[in-house]
């Protein structure tokens, strides 16, 4: 069974209903369905075929779900390229993917391959026959090359099937109890595969209404919420703390209608989690996922979403926590995750050696830092590569920044390891809000052991972040 089998759930069973609004525009299931048919029968005019790729750089739009679709109907890989990314890096994803054409509304990029613009595909395809083309897939199929941020390098493309979307989306649909009577808000990048992993595949299969935003603006955050009346919301931590600024009458009125707020892609501080809990009347489920594995452990959706906590295990994915000697750890103390289970992916692009080396035991490697309590919830600390060596004592950076962002005046925070002469490495942290960095570091002192105490406080404007959120720490500035 491939994607098509599961989407068909809605674009046969429910064509007539309206799939999806963008920008005042409405789409119902089946005319979806015959626009991706339509443009799936123009790419292989043009010379597309199964196994081919095709690079992606838009900003959210109709245009793009319309590819996506195309792409898992004929076989071609979709491979979509951060909007935020510049010259160096698209170039060594266009060369890296080796694709047949490029779709982006850009007129700045230099390549020889041949650039479509995609209101002029979206023209073209409206000419063409809706017919479905044949294409002879099954579930071990490449869907999408998605490429890692490539924050410790060049980054490499993780190719993700039929079979590993599924399972991820019908392992969220089941476990966070998605239907056809909800209505979905997803303002994330569709480049990502949390908008494009789970935002789209659990609005398709399910059957519910999405509207998509180009992007999620937190000036606007409250009329989308309240026109739209959505039942479930994904977002990032930086999202939910943008969402706190909002009016207490506009927050308790999207609280009524609200049903599920999701958050992941990067650590959720447990003062925003408490803070939102107060303020909107919901506790944000928080879970855990990678480029690689899509979802790999989530709270409960019935049951105790644990602030800093991602839960257990989804269906069918195994999970190992291991130290340094490969040996598992006792509960309560910090391992390397592995991973195993459909979701996994089938490996980086053309990157035989880093694809073995990315394996132990048939688990995947994920780098992440976690400890499990004894009631089997997990508990992330940070990236393996985050983790300071100081003095022969391991500091967790996630701990000192959880603290940071308990304390008056820190809206952000980040902890990064600085070169010692002595101790090999020290902790210093940054941090954005109007908090004073002597007070600070005398509230360490208190509650801290000596060795995580910051060897110095530095107030940014802000913190240097990707598109999904996350702290790119190879950015702050070094003293």
């Amino acid at each position: 069974m491939t994607l098509s089998h599961l989407f068909d759930l809605s674009f046969q069973t429910r064509s007539n209903r309206i799939a999806l609004e963008f920008q005042g525009a409405s789409f119902t299931f089946e005319q979806l369905d015959k626009r991706s048919n339509q443009l799936a029968n123009l790419l292989l005019s043009r010379g597309l075929a199964k196994g081919d790729r095709l690079c992606v750089y838009l900003s959210n739009c109709v245009a793009m779900i319309d590819l996506y679709l195309a792409c898992t109907k004929t076989g071609i890989i979709f491979v979509p390229i951060n909007i935020l990314y510049r010259d160096r890096e698209i170039t060594h994803i266009l060369n890296d993917a080796d694709p047949k054409a490029l779709v982006t509304s850009a007129t700045d990029i230099t390549t020889t391959l041949p650039i479509w613009q995609p209101d002029e595909l979206t023209t073209a395809a409206g000419e063409i026959i809706s017919t479905r083309p044949f294409a002879d897939l099954d579930g071990d199929t490449p869907a999408g090359i998605i490429y890692t941020s490539g924050t410790t390098g060049a980054s490499k493309g993780a190719v993700l099937t039929h079979n590993n979307f599924i399972a991820n989306a019908l392992n969220l649909i089941t476990c966070w109890q998605i239907t056809e009577t909800d209505r979905l808000l997803l303002g994330l990048p569709l480049f990502h595969v949390h908008a494009l992993g789970n935002g789209l595949h659990c609005w398709l299969i399910s059957g519910c209404t999405m509207r998509l935003l180009e992007r999620f603006e937190h000036q606007k955050a409250a009329a989308e919420f309240l026109e739209f009346k959505p039942t479930v919301f994904f977002g990032v931590p930086t999202i939910y703390v943008r969402l706190l600024d909002l009016p207490m009458d506009a927050a308790t009125a999207i609280g009524v209608g609200m049903r599920l707020f999701v958050s992941g892609s990067a650590p959720l501080p447990a003062q925003t989690h408490e803070d939102f809990r107060v303020k909107f009347g919901h506790t944000i489920l928080e879970r855990y996922g990678m480029s690689e594995t899509l979802m790999n452990l989530s709270n409960p959706y019935t049951g105790e979403r644990r602030a800093g906590s991602v839960g257990f295990a989804l269906p069918g994915i195994s999970v190992r926590l291991l130290n340094d000697q490969l040996a598992p750890v006792k509960d309560g103390d910090s391992g390397e995750v592995y991973l195993k289970g459909p979701n996994v992916f089938a490996g980086y692009w053309r990157r035989d050696d880093a694809t073995k080396a990315a394996f132990v035991d048939g688990y995947f490697k994920t780098g992440d830092i976690a400890s499990r309590s004894a009631d089997g919830y997990y508990t992330l600390s940070g990236r393996r590569s985050d983790l300071i060596i100081s003095g022969g004592f391991n500091i967790y950076p996630r701990e000192i920044e959880e603290f940071l962002l308990e304390q008056p005046g820190v809206s952000e925070a980040a902890v990064a390891a600085q070169p010692d002469r002595v101790r090999g490495e020290v902790p210093v942290a940054y941090f954005v809000g109007t908090a004073n960095a002597k007070d600070l570091e005398a509230n360490c002192r208190q509650k801290l052991a000596s060795f995580k105490i910051p060897r110095a406080f530095h107030c940014l404007d802000k913190l240097p972040r990707n598109a999904m959120g996350k702290i790119q720490k190879h950015l702050l500035p070094r003293t």
